[in-house]
């Protein structure tokens, strides 16, 4: 009877001495001053909850910025302009379009073909003469490497860098030094010497010969089988001319009649682009000069210096984007937090991510969730404190109680904040089960002491 009395006594003691298992809970409190406010998650306060303003903070830009280019093209003429400016986020494209190109007749150049025709003779000797076969067999003369054709009973006639009219001109005057009938008529019956090239996001890449009419870009889109892409806002057509770089958005192509019109030259090169990078484009180009100035030694170190510069400009954007990731992982760039207490696999604090919003589930089960034993899945909180200086020190507690778990629903939905505090509370029974593990211990302490 001593011994159960002196256990009585020591409980006794220790209630009235305070020693008591004591965990973190939740209250509202009220009265003058009241500074913590619990709000019930629901869908509609979840809305009022995610209406606070935030802004997740970025990457620098240079993680969305590409190489391009820089320098200039010895031997290539006028610096070019880049096609692409770096952004921070892929946008507008921005509307690049060369002067247009003083106008003239058709020049014949080396492989276009020409048709001669001369009005049937009488005699058999003229019926046994070039010309006339040359009509009566639509024979054509391929102005050749020297710039001339090769007329029977003429000879050689230089026709290239010349206008039909000046080229008749000059075959009237061989005719009749060699006592020919000057009678005929001239055509160009093939267009070999002046294209333009049609690649990237086409349905047929090829070459479009430029006519004695002029040749605009919508033409030469059509004869290549139209654009061909997935994503219009980001596609883009690009322009090689004499050196430079031209672009225009595919969306404003479509819309304009006016950039539909642009009238094209000899050696002009045109890519579809389906993206806001330029190395697709960059690489056409690149190809497109090799064969243009194949013969040309100065083109070929023009070709090394733009990728020398091409690669020097990336490994500035490695380096750029390397440091800050070293300055990250040495934990030397500021950062937003949301921490995470209570009956949970990992008390941690947790990283909010950049460019992107983050829920309540996110980070919750991102640190492994909550104890399934000890936790009270109806106490589950996020704490946020006020912004206001009028309301300084309020906590707004927001609450989700996931005894239903379809109440999770809400935690996807809600949004965190910086310095926010995600709370778990223990179950009663975890809380009487601390209580009496650190209790016992200092029972029996005191029963000893009182048993002497």
């Amino acid at each position: 009877m001593l011994k159960h009395g002196v256990i009585g006594v020591a409980l006794l003691a220790l209630a009235g001495c305070g020693v008591a298992y004591i965990s973190p809970s939740v209250q509202e409190t009220a009265g003058t001053d009241a500074k913590v406010r619990v709000v019930k998650l629901t869908p509609e306060t979840v809305l009022v909850a995610n209406r606070s303003t935030y802004r997740p903070s970025t990457l620098p830009s240079v993680f969305y910025a590409n190489a391009g280019t820089g320098g200039g093209l010895r031997g290539a003429g006028a610096v070019p302009d880049p096609a692409y400016e770096p952004e921070a986020r892929p946008g507008s494209i921005q509307t690049r379009v060369p002067q247009e190109p003083p106008r003239g007749p058709y020049e014949i150049g080396i492989g276009d073909v020409l048709l001669l025709a001369t009005p049937a003779g009488s005699t058999s000797v003229e019926e046994l003469t070039g010309l006339l076969a040359a009509q009566n067999r639509r024979q054509g003369y391929t102005v050749q490497d020297d710039g001339t054709i090769a007329i029977p009973d003429v000879g050689r006639v230089d026709v290239a860098g010349m206008t039909l009219e000046q080229a008749e001109g000059e075959i009237f005057q061989a005719l009749v030094q060699n006592q020919i009938d000057p009678t005929f008529s001239l055509e160009v019956a093939e267009f070999n010497s002046r294209r333009v090239a049609v690649g990237g996001a086409v349905r047929q890449p090829t070459v479009v010969p430029i006519q004695l009419t002029p040749l605009y870009l919508d033409e030469a889109l059509i004869v290549a089988g139209g654009t061909q892409v997935t994503d219009e806002d980001f596609a883009s057509i690009r322009l090689y001319r004499d050196g430079t770089i031209y672009q225009i958005a595919l969306s404003e192509f479509q819309s304009r009649p006016d950039l539909q019109r642009l009238r094209l030259v000899d050696g002009d090169s045109v890519f579809v682009d389906t993206s806001y990078q330029i190395d697709r484009a960059a690489a056409y180009f690149q190809q497109q000069l090799q064969i243009a100035e194949f013969r040309q030694a100065s083109r070929n170190a023009a070709l090394a210096q733009l990728e020398t510069e091409v690669s020097l400009r990336r490994a500035a954007l490695e380096e750029e984007r390397s440091n800050f990731e070293r300055r990250l992982s040495a934990d030397g760039v500021d950062r937003d937090y949301v921490y995470v207490v209570g009956e949970l696999v990992s008390q941690n604090r947790f990283v909010l991510p950049f460019d992107q919003s983050v829920s309540l589930a996110d980070a919750l089960y991102d640190e492994g969730g909550f104890e399934v034993e000890n936790a009270n899945p109806g106490q589950i909180y996020v704490l946020r404190g006020s912004t206001e200086p009028s309301e300084f020190g309020a906590v707004t507690a927001w609450h989700l109680d996931a005894r239903n778990a379809v109440n999770f629903v809400l935690a996807t939905r809600m949004e965190l904040r910086p310095n926010d505090v995600i709370f778990v509370a223990e179950q009663p029974i975890t809380k009487w089960n601390r209580a009496i593990s650190q209790s016992i211990p200092s029972l029996f302490t005191s029963v000893a002491a009182a048993a002497r």
